[in-house]
């Protein structure tokens, strides 16, 4: 349910963004645009992106409404919202861990928090779009992203300690407010991009419907507050409209194992990447008035419909170079990573020390760093630009070759991540190449003890535990090629490689009457896409 509506939010916020398509910059009409807002949307800093929309300041009239406070309405929804997703679960899907009682609330709060054992896209995809919805019961409110954070920790909060008969989640607490962040300042940047306050009769009522698709707590302040009827002489955008690029990519993928004898899959594949705001902002402190979102979807027997999603949002950004052939900034930024695949075919080596017949997973929702991005422009056909960036991850999960409980397939961990990036753009962007690479490690710090009995606990497997004792470094290499077809229509050939090294340091094995301490695992796979790419 949640990707549905996360996917359905996407599709309208492409549809309501790509309306205003045109051909190039346009320049700002206001009276009052500054020098500084000159200097920022100067068109050579998008040279090498299609924009979107005509850009334009907010007006300030439309900033003073956006940022009233409105707490105790905020606090309602935010409490109404877990009281409505209950009694979905209770009633609807009569789900056990629904039946909630005050003994129940009161073994929650005796017990405290523990690692649950959800799948993957439980955890680090579903629950972190739940808590971009407490996120933007205080966004939609007139609080700032730091303040609404704390509504998404207040919501989640109350969701495990009183609205489950399971105990409270670690993973949870720390996911769905964080990676909560991440997706619902998205979803309110793009529901503010839709929403126009000037506009009347069916083009009113389809904006105001798109909108609350994409962001429907915004969708009920509107109408709680009478905004969504009410015509007004501005727009009622909080950030105007900023530089936006939009890409879709339609066409195929095949995933294969590298190395190992699981088979292959192939089927239909789409990508959608979304660019927010000026990559070499002046100096900015307003978190997110810069980001790229990236997701990938897929129609694949066998494999999840979400094959990988990733947010990076600018939260602080200081400039160093500004010039017309050369870009340069560093800041601060959030990162929300997914990557998910299942099972290929069900082929299973019989060496105990293979790797798992899953191709990969990997999550972090909750990661922050420095970064620097940057463009060169030495001639006026070619033009390069790319960027690095060093996080420290609060919480990742990577797939596990052995532990296996209930749903999950993975180990719970911290650790880092490095992603850099090039794109070549040359022929007057006739081509346009890419590599970019991404390398993150897991430590998963606590393990279980190989020799406890297992039987003695209540469903006769460990419990409260992060999974295997072992060190994980997963990493991806994207390449892609761009050729301009016609216009804004190109084909694109791109070659994803996957790696996964997983070092069990506690984990001692029999394989063939030899026992095995610390077995390193060595997982490979490649992924090959063909697609028709349009650049709106």
């Amino acid at each position: 349910m949640c990707k549905l509506g996360f996917l359905t939010s996407l599709m309208v916020m492409i549809a309501f963004t790509s309306s205003h398509a045109v051909a190039q910059y346009t320049p700002p009409t206001q009276p009052e645009d500054s020098a500084i807002f000159a200097k920022s949307y100067n068109p050579l800093r998008f040279g090498d992106r299609h924009i979107v929309a005509p850009m334009h300041l907010p007006d300030s009239v439309d900033v003073k409404r956006a940022t009233q406070n409105h707490f105790w309405r905020a606090a309602a929804e935010t409490f109404g919202f877990n009281i409505g997703l209950w009694a979905f679960d209770r009633y609807v899907l009569d789900g056990h861990y629904a039946r909630i009682s005050w003994n129940s609330i009161k073994e929650n709060f005796r017990h405290g928090f523990e690692w649950d054992d959800d799948h993957l896209h439980t955890n680090m995809f579903d629950h972190p779009y739940n808590g971009s919805i407490f996120f933007n019961a205080g966004r939609s409110n007139g609080f700032n992203f730091w303040q609404s954070e704390l509504f998404a920790i207040g919501g989640s909060a109350m969701w495990e300690m009183f609205m489950e008969c399971e105990y409270p989640s670690t993973n949870d607490i720390i996911a769905t407010p964080i990676g909560g962040a991440a997706i619902g300042e998205v979803l309110y940047r793009a529901s503010d991009i839709i929403l126009d306050d000037r506009a009347t009769g069916g083009k009113r009522f389809g904006r105001e419907l798109a909108a609350f698709i994409v962001n429907p707590m915004r969708g009920i302040n509107r109408i709680v507050s009478g905004q969504t009827w009410q015509r007004r002489a501005t727009s009622g955008r909080q950030y105007g409209v900023p530089p936006i690029s939009v890409d879709v990519s339609l066409g195929a993928r095949l995933l294969t194992m590298w190395e190992n004898s699981e088979g292959s899959v192939a089927g239909a594949a789409a990508k959608i990447k979304i660019e927010y705001g000026d990559r070499y902002a002046v100096n900015t402190a307003a978190p997110y008035d810069y980001f790229s979102f990236l997701i990938g979807v897929q129609g694949i027997k066998s494999q999840p419909v979400i094959n990988r999603a990733e947010i990076i949002g600018r939260l602080l950004s200081k400039e160093i170079v500004d010039k017309n052939s050369v870009n340069l900034s560093v800041g601060m930024y959030q990162h929300f990573d997914f990557f998910d695949s299942d099972t290929i075919d069900s082929y299973k080596s019989t060496r105990t020390l293979s790797p798992c017949a899953v191709p990969y997973k990997l999550g972090a929702p909750a990661s922050v760093g420095a970064g620097t991005m940057f463009r060169v422009k030495p001639h006026k056909s070619w033009s390069i630009d790319g960027n690095l960036h060093v996080n420290g991850i609060l919480l990742g999960g990577v797939l596990t070759d052995f532990y296996r409980n209930y749903h999950r397939n993975y180990n719970w961990g911290s650790g880092f991540s490095l992603k850099a990036a090039v794109n070549w753009q040359f022929l007057n962007d006739r081509f346009m190449l890419r590599v970019a690479y991404q390398l993150y490690r897991i430590y998963t710090w606590t393990g279980y003890d190989q020799n406890f009995d297992w039987s003695t606990t209540p469903e006769g497997a460990p419990v409260n535990i992060q999974g295997d004792n072992s060190i994980a470094t997963f990493n991806h290499l994207e390449t892609e090629l761009n050729y301009l077809l016609t216009k804004r229509l190109y084909i694109t050939a791109g070659a994803d490689f996957f790696t996964r090294t997983t070092n069990y340091k506690d984990l001692r094995k029999q394989n063939a009457g030899t026992t095995t301490y610390y077995p390193i695992i060595n997982s490979k796979q490649i992924s090959l896409n063909l697609m028709l790419t349009y650049k709106f």
